[in-house]
This record gives C-alpha cells, sequence and structure tokens, in this order.
C-alpha cells in the first residue's frame, strides 16, 4: 500500500509464459479449413462471438487461426470482438483482444499485432496499414485510424474525395491512454506512453510522455532523460 492508500500488484499479462494451444484445437482448425468455405467460417465465428466458457473461446480462437495470415499460440479473443478481413491480419503469441474491440481489416491492407499485445476492450483500429508491436498496452476504447479524405476538390462532399492511406506504427513497449486516438501517419516511439484522451496527431519520441489534444510532450519517462550536451 502506498502512502496515497493505492495498491501495487504483480503484473499478469505482460509476464505470462507463452504454452502452445492444444493440439485438438489445432486439428479442429484444420479441420474447418477443409470442410468449410470462408462464409461459412465467418458465420461459425458470428455464432459463438458472444458465447461465455472455453468451448466458445476455442471456437472463436480455431476460425481465426485458420482466416488470419498469422495466428500465435495463447491468443485470447474476448466476446464480441470484430474483425474485417481477417485475411489481411498477422497476430502474434500471447495477444489480448479484449470485449467489444473492432479491428478493421481492409482489402489488400495490413495488421499486424506483435507477441504479448494488450487490445483492450471496445478498441477501434483502422488496420489499413498498421504495425503494433511486442508488449504493447492499447487501453480500452483507445482508437487508431489509417487514412484521411484529401477534401479536393472542394466544390464537392468531403466524403467523396479521394483517401490518403498512411502507415501507422506503435513501437514495442509503448502504452496507450484509455481512449486515445492515433491519426493516419504517426509513429509512436518504443517505450513511449500516450496519455489517456489523448488526441496524437505527430510522432511521438521513444520513451516519452505525451498528453492533451492535440498530444504534446510532457516529460521523459524516468531514466530516459537525454544526456545534457556539452
Amino acid at each position: 500500500m502506498t502512502s496515497s492508500g493505492a495498491r501495487i500488484v504483480p503484473a499478469v499479462h505482460g509476464v505470462k509464459p507463452i504454452e502452445r494451444d492444444p493440439d485438438a484445437e489445432l486439428a479442429l482448425s484444420e479441420d474447418l479449413r477443409r470442410l468449410n468455405s470462408t462464409d461459412e467460417l465467418l458465420e461459425l465465428a458470428a455464432r459463438h462471438a458472444l458465447g461465455e466458457g472455453e468451448i466458445a473461446a476455442s471456437m472463436r480462437r480455431a476460425v481465426w487461426r485458420v482466416l488470419a495470415r498469422r495466428f500465435g499460440h495463447g491468443v485470447r479473443i474476448g466476446r464480441g470482438a470484430i474483425a474485417a478481413h481477417l485475411e489481411t491480419f498477422e497476430i502474434g503469441d500471447g495477444v489480448f483482444i479484449g470485449e467489444q474491440a473492432f479491428i478493421q481489416g481492409r482489402v489488400g491492407g495490413r495488421c499486424v499485432i506483435g507477441d504479448h499485445a494488450w487490445i483492450g476492450p471496445q478498441s477501434y483500429l483502422d488496420a489499413r496499414d498498421l504495425v503494433i508491436e511486442t508488449y504493447v498496452g492499447w487501453g480500452p476504447g483507445a482508437r487508431a485510424l489509417g487514412s484521411q479524405h484529401t477534401g479536393r476538390p472542394p466544390d464537392v462532399p468531403i466524403i467523396q474525395t479521394d483517401l490518403v492511406i498512411k502507415p501507422t506504427r506503435i513501437g514495442e513497449w509503448a502504452d496507450i491512454g484509455v481512449n486515445a486516438v492515433i491519426l493516419p501517419g504517426v509513429t509512436v516511439g518504443r517505450g513511449a506512453i500516450v496519455g489517456a484522451g489523448a488526441v496524437v496527431t505527430r510522432d511521438v519520441d521513444p520513451f516519452s510522455i505525451v498528453v492533451g489534444v492535440p498530444a504534446k510532450f510532457l516529460r521523459w519517462r524516468d531514466g530516459h532523460e537525454p544526456s545534457p550536451t556539452l
């Protein structure tokens, strides 16, 4: 117990060892791949999307494993989590995807979620060209955007103008706060912290802390202050 009354407890997700998924579940995925069309697999995923218990969780993993480009061991997919265009996904080992998260993959896009990443409930990821590296914490409700309209020509509705797709990169060990928004083309550096509710419009330096709307540099993380120049 700290002087403020807060408690400190050990981390769980980030230190949990990865165990190979059961052979029976891997065999189930192979059977599903052999016997079902893509539409049938999507229907099966929807049928088990809200189910509780290990059977439903195992079915979600089995279907995602078939549809994804790569799917690791020890992945947990919460109830109501939705993914579009799973064929563009590369999901690492030990990834957690929280309840009601929506990962909007795109035709011809790329979505990489690295080992041990934690994607909070009700997150939204516009995965046109998105890489989330290893050991990233993604707060509940946080969003990553991957494109924006040009707004040109100005004499037509903006929604009718072309889209500019920009790569969004979240470096390893970074932590994205609750309800933060990462705009297209932004790179969040290794070990950086993005404060809750921040709107990040430009790149974030490694091991820095940014807060606010738009997000601005607050300070360096302890022990990572740049050395003074002579």
